[in-house]
């Protein structure tokens, strides 16, 4: 699969918008033009078909048309937004990148690296003629893994035509969420906003400027968006779909969002890295109970977690073991309950806390902390205990003026009658700052 069905896409619709980057507008038109400047400039820096090249850029016209005319010379392409910087150089020792190119506001830069990639699946996708795509995840249970994918399986999916929809760039495009609303974007036409700042301020002038139709954002974010009150100073009536993954939704942070929206759709959106992102359905937009699958797709649950099979499946981790067992199935560690065709995301088997035998959530304990008010931020994580093996712990980001006595009393009170006893947290911290990472995902402390 070539990125020709894009091209053909975007010479059809070549006079509509495209890529709008604050007033910086660029039509289909003006993108394949870019695309071909990039292919001109491929082959003049005799960057060779199948060898490894890292984009280190966020969102722009140019690196849209850049990674679209990598995929097409069939390199092995290695996206590395800024949020990333801190880890450049180690995902690049594990990706092997023979290139990196560096975009920004300056010249295009440039640099040859003595890389000699040996990486066993890297000849797999060599033999198969086809380009790939490494993607590292969030680290958010331990160290980042190194995702390597067929791009033209991922493209494959987009070959069906679906919805023209203007829709925020949130997610960046080294993140599976972030390719999939691009990829989605350009195959049916759509416009793809980038905010000026992944702020709720900025974010909500995008989309009050451009008439956005879609928010794909993380619940984390949506909490946010509702604290700052951006959303009282912008318009966005145009706003017709939310949808949130990568983390499980408080149901606090649902309920609140679809009653300062209720005209927007919520959409709960389910995927990994290691497979993609699936089609989803929620049952509706107040409710947490969503079908996943997708032609493309096979799901099971054995003793409560979710099991995924995709066609569209990465090859395998360039620095850790193949997860899959023999039928090609991956353990999503997610835990979940299931009501016929419906499931309800519980949390990460690896985040239960087990407190004397009894199992509890972070996400249910976060869900109704996050309804007191003053609270800003919650998350739960795990103590260990002479009696019970774990106690509840959890971190508050507050801007009320209590003390830490003070705040104790009045959690304490919230949570009985809404959460069983074992699950009221026992050891409480004040902190500062936003516990979630750069790519608004909660990162909870490990016991």
């Amino acid at each position: 699969m070539t990125v020709q069905f894009l091209l053909d896409k975007m010479a059809e619709l070549k006079d509509q918008e495209a890529v709008a980057v604050g007033s910086n507008v660029i039509t289909y038109g003006q993108l394949l033009t870019k695309y071909h400047d990039w292919l001109e400039w491929i082959k003049t820096e005799k960057i060779q078909q199948g060898e490894v090249v890292s984009i280190k850029s966020d969102y722009s016209a140019d690196s849209i048309s850049l990674f679209l005319a990598l995929t097409h010379n069939r390199n092995i392409i290695v996206p590395l937004s800024n949020d990333s910087k801190a880890h450049f150089d180690t995902f690049c020792d594990i990706a092997q990148n023979q290139y990196d190119i560096i975009l920004g506001d300056g010249p295009v830069s440039l640099i040859r690296t003595n890389n000699q990639p040996d990486h066993e699946l890297y000849k797999v996708l060599h033999e198969r003629n086809q380009p790939g795509l490494v993607l590292f995840s969030s680290g958010s249970t331990g160290k980042s893994k190194a995702i390597f994918h067929d791009l033209s399986q991922l493209l494959n999916k987009f070959t069906v035509p679906r919805k023209m929809m203007r829709t925020l760039a949130f997610l960046q495009f080294d993140h599976i969420g972030g390719v999939n609303t691009l990829l989605y974007t350009l195959a049916n036409g759509g416009t793809a906003v980038v905010p000026a700042k992944r702020t709720p301020e900025s974010v909500c002038e995008a989309i009050d400027t451009h008439q956005v139709e879609v928010l794909p954002t993380s619940p984390t974010f949506i909490n946010l968006l509702l604290l700052s009150g951006a959303a009282d100073d912008a318009d966005l009536s145009s706003l017709k779909l939310i949808t949130y993954g990568t983390e499980t939704m408080p149901d606090s942070t649902l309920a609140a969002i679809t009653a300062r929206f209720p005209e927007t759709k919520l959409l709960q959106t389910y995927g990994l890295s290691e497979v993609g992102i699936l089609r989803s359905k929620s049952r509706d937009s107040k409710s947490l109970w969503v079908k996943v699958g997708g032609a493309e797709f096979e799901t099971k649950i054995i003793e409560g977690r979710l099991w995924i099979k995709s066609e569209s499946a990465m090859l395998g981790y360039l620095n850790a073991p193949s997860p899959f067992d023999e039928e090609g199935f991956l353990d999503t560690g997610d835990q979940v309950e299931q009501d016929g065709e419906w499931i309800k995301i519980l949390g990460r088997q690896s985040e239960i806390i087990n407190v004397g035998g009894e199992k509890v959530y972070p996400a249910e304990v976060e869900s109704v902390v996050l309804e007191m008010s003053g609270v800003e931020d919650a998350a739960v994580y795990s103590l260990p205990h002479a009696i019970t093996g774990m106690i509840v712990a959890i971190e508050i980001k507050l801007d009320t003026d209590e003390t830490l006595a003070e705040f104790k009393v009045r959690l304490r009170q919230h949570c009985t009658g809404r959460l069983q006893a074992y699950k009221i947290p026992r050891k409480i911290t004040l902190i500062d700052n936003y516990t979630h990472n750069a790519r608004f995902k909660r990162m909870r402390k490990r016991s």
